[in-house]
């Protein structure tokens, strides 16, 4: 027997049935597609942070100091060997980092404080100190990573160098849960 039209077409309740799929699909997608810009800034972070536990780990592994000094006006950074009492940017950076555009979420360095400078100098033993070539250690210094209405402060601690991250992000002022440490 030859179907018709009608037996072809899909039933109101096949229709309900895939438009109620297709709109528990987008309720889950939606939201994790918004989140997108804070995982970038966090790539951000964990990335100043790479940076900082690398150039501790070689102050100590080549028996040299290592400098990061921070210029958040042109969101980079560079990495800088100690050869001496004075920094010398232009002949000894190591390496440099800028963050930049959207691979990043477009955050930015807001604040970089290290003891007034924006420059951390760690020695041969990878402990923070106040000049290249001293024995003084260094004051607790910070940097604020912003982007996606996210802000995060990354804690370089006295002494021991340890780095700790903290959401400081305005909404959660209240919860100084740590993303790491």
């Amino acid at each position: 027997m030859p179907r018709t039209a009608a037996a072809r077409a899909f039933t109101l309740v096949e229709l309900l049935i895939v438009v109620t799929v297709l709109g528990i699909a987008t309720a889950l997608v939606i939201p994790s597609m918004g989140s997108v810009g804070v995982l970038r800034v966090q790539a951000a972070v964990r990335t100043v942070v790479s940076d900082l536990t690398q150039a501790q780990s070689e102050a100590l592994a080549y028996q040299r100091g290592r400098a990061i000094t921070f210029d958040t006006a042109a969101n980079s950074w560079s990495v800088i060997e100690v050869n001496g009492s004075e920094l010398e940017p232009e002949t000894d950076t190591l390496w440099s980092m800028r963050l930049s555009g959207k691979d990043f979420g477009d955050s930015r360095l807001d604040t970089a404080d290290f003891d007034g400078d924006s420059t951390v100098i760690f020695d041969e033993m990878g402990a923070p100190v106040e000049a290249p070539l001293s024995t003084n250690s260094a004051a607790t210094g910070s940097i604020h990573v912003a982007g996606s209405g996210q802000v995060f402060r990354i804690t370089v601690e006295a002494y021991t160098g340890r780095v700790v991250v903290t959401n400081v992000t305005p909404d959660s002022a209240d919860d100084d849960s740590g993303a790491g440490g």
